[in-house]
């Protein structure tokens, strides 16, 4: 080889190397680890008969076909976990993976948690899967680059960098409220959801989980801290753990405000703190204002209530409050919410004590003077559903009872003899 063309050849090597900046070394060593989720549901469709008495006689015509939905994930384990969005897989009858090197693979679900979007994946492969590090939100700077890598309207590998627009931002989606989201501007469409956002360290800052169609640039992650105790959870539990906090609070009217020495427009005002309750531990009392989560602000007594659904037992949540004009830090340690505190919950605010019975949860008690008294329960009748969800058995209720704790009302299906009925009830 003549020394021109050695030379030729070092200039072109080293002008390729000068041009792989930290982003092009983050999207070489992650892109192995991120897939594809591809998702097939079968969903139903009644069409009226032309003639009302086929109508009548055979009822309407049924048609059932598949539905393909698309997503990303990404392994954070060799040995075949992946991570993912609930919205991604929800519904599914079959979810298969298709690996950065072409492999397809069928995935089986561990757990998924819709409050907070996530959900574990396994995949078996005879050789370690490549995987990505999980790295930490707690020290995310606004303004910092991120890059995000995922399946945007089908397009494998597509990859797209923007910064940490805000942190600790709230949407709400539907019928839920999602808290402690990041924001960011790196380009996030349908598809997207369960992908990583990345730092320029190669770490999952956070998973890509939900856009505002109506805007450009505004995408949405749910934190790493937050997804690794979910993951944790759901690995170990196959779901997550109902936490208690112990702790009512309530809005802060100008008038209250006033009379405890609080001039922001934010935060929300502790009503009660319940006896031994972690809140209780950690020293929170009536009339304080909670200020923070971690490092987020409370914007409101609806704000806290939906982020302390979101907490998870055992994981430490830090808190700073008003209280006699300084701020104070705590910290309190959700439990897993207490059978027997769900019983008591039930009996104090519905006014009923039940049991197991066949196909529900039997009513052995009403407590007079109660709504439940006043639309008629009596002893006998078999509450079948509750908020919509079976209550076939003592825990199957008490988890729905734990997650309603923050509603207003709560809807009943009773069964009383061979007719069922629905009810709602102030809660």
């Amino acid at each position: 080889m003549s020394p021109a063309l050695v030379l030729a050849l070092s200039l072109v090597t080293g002008d390729v190397e000068s041009r792989r900046s930290p982003v092009v070394k983050v999207v070489e060593s992650v892109s192995p680890a991120v897939v594809y989720v591809g998702t097939v549901q079968v969903v139903e469709t009644r069409f009226r008969r032309r003639n009302p008495l086929d109508e009548l006689f055979y009822g309407p015509l049924e048609e059932r076909r598949a539905v393909e939905g698309l997503g990303s994930g990404v392994i954070i384990d060799p040995a075949g976990l992946i991570v993912t969005n609930d919205h991604v897989i929800r519904g599914a009858s079959e979810i298969h993976v298709v690996l950065a090197d072409g492999r397809q693979l069928n995935a089986e679900v561990i757990g998924s948690d819709a409050d907070a979007d996530l959900a574990v994946l396994r995949v078996s492969s005879k050789q370690p899967l490549p995987a990505a590090r999980l790295g930490t939100s707690s020290d995310l700077m606004i303004g910092e680059t991120v890059i995000a890598i995922g399946s945007p309207l089908g397009l494998k590998k597509t990859v797209t960098v923007g910064v940490v627009s805000a942190l600790g931002r709230t949407i709400k989606n539907e019928d839920q409220v999602f808290n402690d989201f990041i924001q960011t501007d790196a380009s996030i469409n349908p598809g997207n959801s369960g992908g990583p956002l990345l730092n320029v360290d190669g770490e999952i800052i956070g998973i890509n989980s939900a856009i505002i169609a109506s805007a450009q640039n505004i995408g949405f992650a749910i934190p790493a801290d937050k997804v690794r105790r979910i993951v944790a959870e759901l690995t170990q539990f196959g779901k997550v753990r109902p936490a208690w906090v112990g702790l009512d609070v309530v809005p802060i009217t100008a008038e209250l405000g006033q009379r405890i020495g609080w001039d922001r427009t934010y935060g929300a005002l502790v009503a009660s703190v319940e006896e031994n309750s972690p809140a209780m531990q950690a020293g929170v009392q009536p009339g304080d204002v909670v200020m923070q989560v971690g490092s987020t602000q409370v914007e409101s007594a609806d704000d806290l209530r939906s982020r302390a659904r979101g907490f998870t037992a055992g994981a430490p949540v830090t808190l700073k409050v008003f209280r006699a004009g300084r701020s104070l830090d705590l910290t309190l340690k959700p439990v897993e919410f207490p059978a027997q505190l769900v019983d008591a919950t039930v009996w104090d605010r519905l006014g009923l004590r039940l049991k197991p019975v066949r196909g529900g949860m039997g009513i052995v008690a009403v407590r007079p003077g109660t709504p439940a008294q006043r639309v008629g329960l009596e002893p006998g009748d078999v509450v079948l559903r509750l908020n919509n969800a079976p209550v076939t058995t003592a825990d199957e209720f008490r988890e729905v009872i734990v997650q309603a704790r923050g509603q207003r009302s709560v809807l009943l299906l009773v069964r009383r003899g061979a007719r069922g009925y629905y009810l709602t009830l102030p809660f």
